[in-house]
């Protein structure tokens, strides 16, 4: 198996940054300093990392966003502006939970969404410079819950909600059970462990329901919570996802 592969199954690493890695020489297999890119491991290898790599790692940030209708999560589009233009020093909130963790060094780079919200949905959004988190969170066999709050066009029937349940099949594939619970007549809670491209807005539509309004409000153990429309925080490190 190749190093960067074994690195990235076992939530050390991505790849990318695993190749990183093995330029800056923080990568040892049985004692040997790795210097090639593509490097192949067997079973009984020993990996070492080197303690600049788990300084480097150490520092790495993770950022929650409270994105606001009309932002897009990724690449921008004409018209509107990315959710990531969000990120500065005006719109950081700094709660006490956060007073021994929120040193942000300025600009900062290297921010990648870790999963997408759709231009027409609010909510948590988050932005990572560590690739193990983005890979927890958005790798195909991720079962990180996703939690929305969910308004649509009428009221619900027992029949659209078994169906949302379970049962409903997009872009060829059946997708995982989802859990869905009515909160008023045309109000509910779903939660996912899948995200596909506008899925909930899409699920909705199979069974006859037109969303007005979509809020994701956790990621994991991770809550929006107080986090005002269009503001960030850091993640402390004692959350975990």
């Amino acid at each position: 198996m190749r190093l960067s592969k074994y690195l990235s199954q076992n939530g050390i690493c991505s790849r990318r940054e695993a190749e990183n890695f093995i330029r800056r020489g923080w990568l040892q297999v049985d004692g040997e300093v790795v210097h090639k890119l593509g490097t192949t491991i067997s079973n009984s290898s020993k990996i070492t990392l080197h303690p600049e790599l788990q300084k480097f790692q150490k520092n790495l940030i993770t950022i929650l966003v409270n994105k606001p209708v009309g932002y897009v999560s990724g690449q921008p589009e004409k018209g509107y502006k990315p959710a990531l233009s969000l990120i500065t020093k005006s719109r950081q909130h700094i709660g006490p939970e956060l007073s021994e963790n929120t040193r942000v060094k300025w600009p900062i780079k290297n921010l990648a969404p870790a999963g997408r919200l759709d231009i027409d949905s609010s909510g948590l959004l988050v932005f990572t410079q560590d690739g193990r988190i983005a890979q927890q969170l958005i790798a195909p066999d991720s079962n990180v819950e996703k939690e929305y709050l969910v308004r649509v066009d009428k009221s619900v029937t027992d029949k659209q909600i078994q169906r949302l349940t379970h049962g409903l099949t997009l872009d060829d594939v059946k997708l995982k059970h989802a859990n869905v619970e009515l909160l008023d007549v045309n109000y509910m809670r779903i939660i996912l462990t899948e995200g596909r491209k506008r899925q909930i807005r899409r699920m909705c539509a199979l069974v006859g329901l037109d969303v007005k309004g979509l809020k994701r409000v956790r990621i994991g153990q991770v809550r929006l919570g107080s986090l005002k429309p269009g503001m960030w925080r850091q993640l402390t490190r004692q959350e975990k996802f």
